[in-house]
């Protein structure tokens, strides 16, 4: 266990079926089947940009599951901290093909899943102490309450450790009990991170204020280091603990394909920019671009680009 590793991140994968035509699922008769997840995503695109990065989960003892496995040796992505679960299943979900840059309809399956039973029996601190860098996500964290209980004993374990965390709140209310049970969770993981990286709603439901500055500050006043909101159309913004702050404008999309991953692209961005040491302002830049490319293709995943590709 002791192979070092850039980042490691927690969450679910499910086999996602996308449909070929427009229209309503329902009549839908021809799918393509891809591997979705936030955490996922984020892990994809990471390895894709050349850093070493580990994905902890379950997986159901079938089909799915087997896929969900091809798709990690495909990417480069360690496996070393993925479960095969014997008792549940694993995860899919049904896509609509979305046209005109609307946001596509997204039916899961995925109660009681494998990964909604992660819990802290699934930290290997040897394996997890191997990264530098830890990613944690609201959507893992919304999957089940020892599901919860893993992200915030890898965060505090990792701090103490004195490694970096980044945070995306990635809010699925529909997953939790209430909002404010969603808020009060989702705050504390922020609270133990260095980078937060809401978007521009979010950070409003989750701090009750409605400029980025004033989300920002919320954070800021936690302990977090930097934060970085997503502006939609407008870009990003960002402001540090130091009082570093500003906006960098969006990457103009002529044909937006599929909304669903931008936000992951985004955070791919993010954080290899700054693990490399580049500047906060060329690392929200670079969130900006690949999120761009992301919603230009079908699929969560499709977009995220290879070192080559970015072209940085």
């Amino acid at each position: 266990m002791s192979r070092q590793l850039d980042v490691i991140t927690i969450g679910e994968a499910m086999a996602m079926f996308v449909a070929s035509q427009t229209g309503d699922l329902a009549a839908a008769e021809q799918f393509v089947k891809r591997v979705a997840g936030a955490e996922l995503n984020v892990a994809t695109g990471l390895a894709r940009l050349g850093l070493k990065v580990g994905w902890v989960s379950r997986v159901g003892n079938d089909s799915f599951g087997r896929y969900v496995r091809q798709q990690l040796a495909k990417e480069q992505i360690d496996s070393r901290g993925v479960t095969t679960d014997e008792r549940f299943a694993t995860g899919f979900q049904l896509k609509s093909k979305a046209e005109n840059g609307t946001d596509p309809i997204v039916e899961y399956f995925r109660k009681g899943s494998a990964a909604s039973h992660l819990s802290a029996a699934d930290f290997n601190e040897e394996y997890f102490c191997s990264a530098r860098h830890l990613h944690l996500s609201g959507v893992a964290a919304a999957l089940s309450d020892t599901s919860l209980e893993l992200l915030n004993h890898a965060a505090r374990v990792m701090k103490q450790k004195g490694k970096t965390i980044s945070f995306d709140p990635n809010l699925r209310p529909v997953l939790w009990k209430s909002e404010a049970e969603m808020v009060k969770q989702l705050n504390q993981l922020a609270f133990q991170a260095d980078w937060v990286l809401p978007g521009l709603s979010e950070g409003a439901i989750l701090t009750g204020h409605k400029t980025p500055e004033a989300i920002a500050d919320f954070y800021l006043d936690h302990g977090v280091k930097t934060v970085v909101l997503k502006t939609g159309a407008d870009g990003a913004w960002f402001k540090t603990a130091s009082g570093e702050k500003g906006a960098v404008s969006a990457v103009k999309v002529e044909n937006v394909v599929d909304t669903v991953g931008a936000g992951d692209g985004f955070a791919v961005g993010v954080i290899s920019a700054l693990l490399e040491g580049k500047t906060l302002e060329h690392a929200v830049s670079r969130g900006n671009k690949i999120g761009s490319l992301a919603i230009q293709v079908i699929g969560d995943s499709e977009g995220l680009p290879t070192r080559a590709a970015l072209g940085e």
